[in-house]
């Protein structure tokens, strides 16, 4: 094992592991990283001594900060098509994790953002620490959730997934739990004492039991306090009245919310919000991964990703210039191309129903 290779693997026990090794870019996932990390869970899969896989990111700052944004603009800009490739291999990733045939537990430990989430929270066992940080941001640099983001956020109880789409707000770890993106609280300290513990574990059975052993109730949340006018702001089916319930509510947090919105790329939040009530329609991961797919790449051709990313990675002005601006000027026909079929392009995870308009 190299230790300058961006996926470490090694065995304890009968525990794979899987650890992500770019700590100084936030262990950020590229096409290199995908593809060692698709090709070991098919080796785990096949191979009888392995019980579970269990996923880590190096480093102490986050399990993955989402996708290689700046490789992203760079290819945007110059017309390019990597992008499109690699988020082909990430979203079929994506299902297999969800898929996967063994226990895969994932530590959530700090950062886990974007493209993170998409290797994490598909897991069947999902840990999450008093540092973590989750969070979908696509909409702030004029994208959409990907990476199965609308269908686990369009499963979030009441609006909360559609609040958290839209302000891209980040959340800890009671949050977490609560908007089913994580399933246990285990303190950051104790996590090095259970990777031990997990090597010992042979069954789906032991590896629960053994969590929940390390487990703790998690640090209470900000959003369940918040559920009255989220669950009523955010049930509107356009962006704009949702703004306007926000904005007349009466509650300090809800009209901040409506401020940290508009920030938001126009675009990319009226096909976020259309994302996740189609989400909300289709029957199965797979299928939403095939409309995230077509949403990333309507959205990669788009002004708004080169411009977003440039205003919050590159020069971090946070000052970025939407085109267009404001949300009157995104029709109905604009966010519906980013739903059209891309024919022979598809990615062709499921070939059941889509959503209907």
């Amino acid at each position: 094992m190299n230790h300058d290779d961006p996926v470490l693997l090694h065995t304890e026990g009968r525990i794979r592991h899987i650890t992500l090794n770019r700590p100084r870019a936030l262990n950020a996932l590229n096409h290199a990283m995908v593809a060692h990390i698709d090709g070991a869970l098919a080796e785990a899969e096949l191979d009888d001594t392995v019980a579970a896989v269990l996923i880590t990111g190096a480093g102490e700052r986050g399990l993955c900060a989402g996708g290689d944004i700046r490789s992203i603009h760079e290819d945007a800009r110059a017309g390019g098509g990597t992008s499109i490739d690699f988020w082909r291999d990430e979203y079929r990733l994506n299902a297999r994790i969800a898929r996967f045939p063994k226990p895969y537990v994932a530590i959530m430990d700090g950062i886990v953002m974007g493209g993170g989430v998409g290797v994490s929270a598909h897991g069947d066992v999902r840990i999450v620490t008093e540092r973590s940080r989750i969070a979908m941001p696509e909409t702030g640099i004029g994208f959409v959730p990907d990476v199965g983001g609308t269908y686990l956020l369009g499963a979030a109880p009441g609006e909360l997934g559609t609040h958290l789409a839209l302000t891209a707000d980040a959340v800890g770890a009671g949050d977490a739990l609560l908007c089913g993106l994580a399933d246990h609280f285990v303190p950051s300290q104790r996590l090095a004492e259970l990777t031990r513990a997990l090597a010992a574990c042979g069954t789906a059975a032991e590896i629960e039991e053994t969590v929940r052993r390390f487990a703790s109730p998690a640090p209470g949340g900000e959003l369940d306090a918040h559920r009255e006018w989220i669950d009523s702001c955010y049930r509107a089916d356009s962006v704009e009245e949702i703004l306007d319930s926000l904005d007349n509510s009466g509650v300090p947090a809800a009209k901040q919310a409506a401020e940290t919105i508009l920030a938001k790329s126009p675009t990319a939040l009226k096909v976020t919000l259309s994302a996740l009530r189609r989400a909300r329609r289709l029957d199965s991961l797979e299928a939403v991964l095939d409309q995230e797919y077509r949403t990333s790449c309507t959205a990669f051709t788009r002004p708004d990703l080169v411009e977003g990313v440039r205003a919050q990675i590159i020069d971090k002005d946070r000052n970025p210039r939407w085109s267009p601006a404001d949300l009157a000027e995104v029709s109905e026909a604009d966010v519906a191309l980013f739903f059209a079929t891309l024919g022979d392009r598809e990615l062709g995870l499921d070939s059941g129903s889509r959503a209907t308009d």
